[in-house]
């Protein structure tokens, strides 16, 4: 390739040096020398220059046979990609239908999990309730049953102050003196009588208004319970166990 770049150079030094013909711009250059650069020239080139101009010759048939090549290649993909295609969308179905089988599996063990779960709620509920009933009418008979004892009580007592004082009252009628004394006492010994009625009154409604209290409490504890379990399940959490809560 070195010969070539020395060869132009020479002819370039033969064409400067060379003498021209007066009036034009033209030149006499020594023939011989001349070929003989040329062929220096010829045979210094690569033979990949001649591969190349071959190329360049059959370009056309080149270009035509590749882009057939190319063709039936992308025709080839295009199949392959259109079966690729099919079997992917077979077994996207297939795993799809399993999905859903497999969540609709889930769906029907969840529903019936909360309905098992909702109808022992609702059981230990209606027990909770009945047996607060059943303690609510005991505890409402007992304070009933005090309240009457207390009253019949208070009753009595005031009934034996109202006698004594009006045998006081009688024992004294004859006494001009102690006649203002006996009634003074006799309205203390009643009043005293209608204070212990009274403070026995309080003392039972406050007796039976602790026991609702308590009772308020409990129904108040089951039915929070009972809300807690139903918002677990609307939450999809796993529902405690609730006859043990109440056993509590």
């Amino acid at each position: 390739m070195y010969r070539v770049f020395e060869a132009l150079d020479e002819l370039v030094a033969i064409a400067e040096e060379a003498r021209g013909i007066p009036a034009t711009r033209n030149c006499i250059v020594p023939r011989p020398d001349v070929l003989d650069l040329l062929d220096d020239v010829r045979e210094a080139l690569p033979t990949e220059i001649d591969d190349a101009q071959d190329v360049l010759d059959h370009r056309d048939k080149i270009v035509d046979d590749a882009r057939g090549e190319a063709d039936q290649t992308v025709r080839a993909a295009d199949e392959q990609a259109a079966n690729t295609l099919g079997d992917a969308r077979a077994e996207a179905d297939r795993i799809l239908a399993d999905a859903k089988a497999h969540a609709d599996r889930m769906v029907a063990e969840a529903t019936a999990h909360a309905d098992r779960t909702v109808d022992t709620a609702a059981a230990e509920a209606a027990r909770l309730v009945a047996d607060a009933k059943a303690e609510y009418e005991t505890v409402t008979g007992r304070a009933r049953a005090e309240a009457e004892r207390t009253v019949e009580a208070g009753q009595a007592s005031y009934d034996r102050s109202v006698s004594d004082g009006q045998a006081e009252q009688r024992r004294l009628v004859e006494e001009t003196e102690v006649v203002r004394a006996a009634h003074a006492e006799s309205a203390r010994i009643i009043d005293t009588a209608h204070a212990d009625a009274d403070r026995m009154r309080a003392d039972c409604d406050h007796y039976v208004d602790t026991k609702l209290a308590e009772f308020e409490e409990t129904l108040s504890g089951a039915l929070r319970t009972v809300g807690r379990g139903r918002q677990q399940l609307r939450n999809g959490s796993e529902v405690p166990d609730y006859a043990s809560e109440f056993r509590r």
